[in-house]
C-alpha cells in the first residue's frame, strides 16, 4: 500500500467537511468520514474531477477556481516529498513483519513514525481545506455541504444494500 493511497481516504475527507463545515453549522449534522475516492493527485485534477464537479455545482467563478486550484497545488508540492519516505516506511514494517523473529519494539517505533507522517500530512491538508472553504461564500460552502451529504445518503443506500 503506498503513502498515497493511505492519503486518498483522508484527502477526501478532509476537503468535504471543511468545505462543508460551515454550512453543517446551520443544519447541525455531524460529518459521517469518507471512505474511498480519488486520490488528490489522480488523473482528472484535484481529486480526479470531484472538486471541478464540487465548483460548478456551485458557480464558483474563474477567480475562485484558481486561488482553490493553487491552494491544492501548493499543498501536493509540499507533501511530494513524504511520499518517499512513507514508501521506506512501509518497506521497513513489511522487512520487520517478515523477519524471523518479531521485534515488537522496532514495529512500534516504525508505526509511531508513520503516524507521524500522516499527522504532518493531515495538518496540511486540513489547512489547504480550510484556505480552499475561505475563497468560497457561506452560500457555496452550505451548497456543497448538501451535495456531501446526498452523496453520503447514496453511499449509504448502496452499503445497506
Amino acid at each position: 500500500m503506498t503513502h498515497a493511497s493511505l492519503l486518498r481516504p483522508l484527502a477526501t475527507a478532509l476537503v468535504a467537511s471543511s468545505l462543508a463545515l460551515a454550512g453543517l453549522s446551520a443544519q447541525a449534522q455531524p460529518k459521517a468520514p469518507h471512505h474511498g475516492g480519488p486520490a488528490m493527485m489522480a488523473p482528472g485534477g484535484l481529486f480526479g474531477g470531484h472538486m471541478d464537479h464540487l465548483l460548478d455545482a456551485v458557480n464558483a467563478t474563474d477567480a475562485q477556481r484558481s486561488q482553490i486550484e493553487a491552494i491544492f497545488k501548493a499543498a501536493r508540492q509540499d507533501l511530494a516529498g513524504q511520499r518517499d519516505a512513507g514508501m521506506k516506511l512501509h518497506q521497513q514494517m513489511a522487512t520487520l513483519y517478515t523477519a524471523t523473529n518479531i521485534d515488537a519494539a522496532a514495529i512500534e517505533a516504525v508505526r509511531v513514525q508513520m503516524s507521524a507522517l500522516h499527522e504532518t500530512a493531515s495538518k496540511r491538508l486540513s489547512q489547504a481545506s480550510i484556505d480552499a472553504a475561505r475563497v468560497l461564500t457561506p452560500e457555496q460552502r452550505t451548497k456543497i455541504a448538501d451535495l456531501m451529504k446526498k452523496r453520503q445518503a447514496r453511499m449509504a443506500q448502496r452499503k445497506a444494500g
